[in-house]
């Protein structure tokens, strides 16, 4: 739900580089909200359950989404955003042939971050009365033998976390080997079109 929410919202900033500064000021507002709290006021306002958990988790994985979305598209290699204009590209074609493709790296480094932040509270949501493996540490507290059950749920956590993290770290890493090609690759194509003059004048 963050990433359907917060992608197209980044692209469309980034990409006209309008409204950076309200964006900005809402995303930094909604991280500085502190996740208990927030959790607690949602379950006040709508009860226990799993709508309210996943209403503050989409809330606290859209900022930096949307942060890493928009600085993606604003870092963008210029000179291949000029190219794809002066070709004719329309805006729409620049965006998904060139600035997406560019900014991808940006763009999983901030699901990553979203991803890990949501497997941790989720955890602790299970105080509202939620699922999930956070019920094995709580549950396992109120049991004077309830240890074994709290390892269980923090180790399945971690295993969950770094499973999550391994995944799309390795994403960023595969997108940050196919822009750096491409980047090569356009380098190779410029230095054909417009070759160096003093290396003619040399080989001359």
């Amino acid at each position: 739900m963050a990433i359907l929410i917060a992608l197209p919202l980044g692209i469309v900033i980034g990409h006209t580089r309008r409204g950076n500064v309200l964006i900005s000021g809402i995303a930094n507002a909604t991280r500085a909200l502190p996740t208990l709290g927030l959790l607690v006021f949602v379950v006040l306002l709508l009860g226990t359950g799993a709508l309210p958990v996943i209403l503050v988790l989409t809330v606290l994985a859209i900022p930096p989404i949307l942060n890493a979305t928009v600085v993606g598209f604003r870092t963008a290699d210029p000179d291949a955003v000029l190219a794809a204009a002066a070709m004719g590209m329309t805006g729409g074609q620049q965006v998904a042939k060139v600035e997406l493709p560019l900014a991808s790296p940006l763009i999983l480094s901030g699901i990553r971050s979203a991803a890990l932040q949501v497997i941790a509270t989720a955890t602790v949501a299970a105080m509202a009365a939620s699922g999930g493996l956070g019920r094995f540490v709580l549950d396992g507290q109120k049991r004077a033998d309830g240890y074994p059950e709290m390892i269980t749920g923090a180790l399945l956590v971690m295993v969950l976390a770094l499973l999550a993290d391994l995944l799309l770290g390795g994403l960023a890493l595969v997108a940050q080997r196919r822009t750096t090609g491409r980047r090569k690759v356009r380098t190779d194509m410029f230095d054909d079109i417009n070759p160096d003059p003093d290396s003619k004048g040399a080989s001359a």
